[in-house]
């Protein structure tokens, strides 16, 4: 694989089903680099570096979601119509509408449904987020230290702020801008996983991604804030192999 998309942090898998994951708002590939580990061997981690960060830090990040899942979709479709493995979608946070948009997206190319789609760390499409669009660094920053998940002494280094600023500005805007357009619903199972004092996502906002699909529905709580999954990483690797296993074959 030579993508500027795609990013793996273990050996391929030859026979597992391939996962993969899209990060939260300011959030990179290397989000999911101790998930990847801690997951079943035989599945096929691909996790998504969007614009704007690491090594992609020189090029323009989006500021709309449409366009942001028209490009991971092109990038995807090509990959899973290669071996024609069962794939699955994680999001978290602002990475559940990409990966939501993204299934859409691939739906409409006739590729095969994803074996399942895991949304966390927010509620479904139609739940309108704060007027993100319209914070400034101050407010951005602020809101970034009051969820965790970042190392907080990054977030006092000038440098670093510097380069990861323009893209933490352009996800904010994607997440004050983005309205859910009317459309089909998934087919795939959806499994919904939040934190249980997560303060910007409850655990009935999860519950809304019920009405997004007619596969099989289910909500996994776990104790912790927006990034539970880094302090439960565990539980949450188990969650989702079980989850994989009840749609696909890993042996």
């Amino acid at each position: 694989m030579n993508s500027t998309w795609l990013r793996r942090f273990t050996t391929t898998a030859a026979d597992g089903p391939r996962l993969v994951c899209f990060p939260h708002a300011g959030g990179s590939a290397t989000a999911f680099k101790d998930l990847a580990r801690a997951l079943h061997p035989h599945v096929d981690v691909l996790c998504v570096q969007y614009p704007g960060r690491q090594d992609r830090y020189r090029e323009e990040p989006f500021t709309a979601l449409a366009p942001l899942a028209e490009a991971v979709a092109d990038e995807l479709a090509g990959e899973l119509a290669a071996d024609g493995r069962p794939y699955a979608l994680f999001g978290h946070s602002m990475g559940s509408l990409v990966a939501f948009e993204t299934a859409r997206l691939l739906a409409r190319r006739q590729l095969p449904a994803p074996q399942r789609v895991f949304f966390s760390g927010r509620g479904g499409p139609d739940l309108r987020d704060s007027a993100y669009d319209l914070y400034d660094d101050a407010d951005m920053l602020a809101e970034v230290r009051r969820l965790g998940g970042t190392d907080q002494s990054m977030l006092d280094d000038p440098d670093i702020l510097e380069l990861v600023l323009p893209a933490l500005r352009a996800d904010y805007r994607i997440l004050g801008t983005y309205r859910a357009l009317a459309g089909v619903p998934l087919t795939a199972p959806v499994t919904a996983l939040i934190g249980d004092s997560d303060p910007i996502a409850s655990v009935e906002d999860a519950h809304t991604w019920r009405e997004h699909t007619t596969g099989d529905f289910t909500v996994k709580v776990f104790p912790g804030g927006h990034f539970y999954l880094f302090d439960q990483l565990d539980r949450v690797a188990t969650a989702v192999t079980e989850d994989l296993l009840t749609s696909t074959t890993v042996s």
